[in-house]
């Protein structure tokens, strides 16, 4: 699911790619960047998590505001399903998650 939002050409994937972690119940996503003075060097900006709760049975997703802080994503804050929260990241209609 992830990979749909990796840009489609490897060349631009050296410039910019996007990249997860999953510790079992949050997924983070984030870009990946070269240094500007060393591109051997990559920086990683997080833009995404994605939280299962197992309560409820829900993925709920946050955005990562200016301050560094996650906050929920009110305009679709939880769904059942992963795919639909990766959809809404990939549309990002409030320009919340790659600006």
């Amino acid at each position: 699911m992830v990979e749909s939002l990796r840009p489609q050409d490897i060349e631009s994937r050296r410039q910019l790619d996007v990249g997860y972690s999953y510790n079992g119940s949050v997924i983070i996503l984030f870009e990946i960047r070269p240094f500007w003075d060393n591109t051997s060097e990559f920086l990683t900006h997080e833009f995404a998590k994605i939280r299962f709760y197992k309560s409820s049975r829900e993925w709920n997703l946050y955005w990562m505001r200016a301050n560094g802080k996650w906050q929920l994503y009110a305009p679709f804050p939880q769904s059942a399903y992963l795919d639909k929260m990766i959809e809404i990241i990939k549309e990002d209609e409030y320009s919340c998650f790659f600006g």
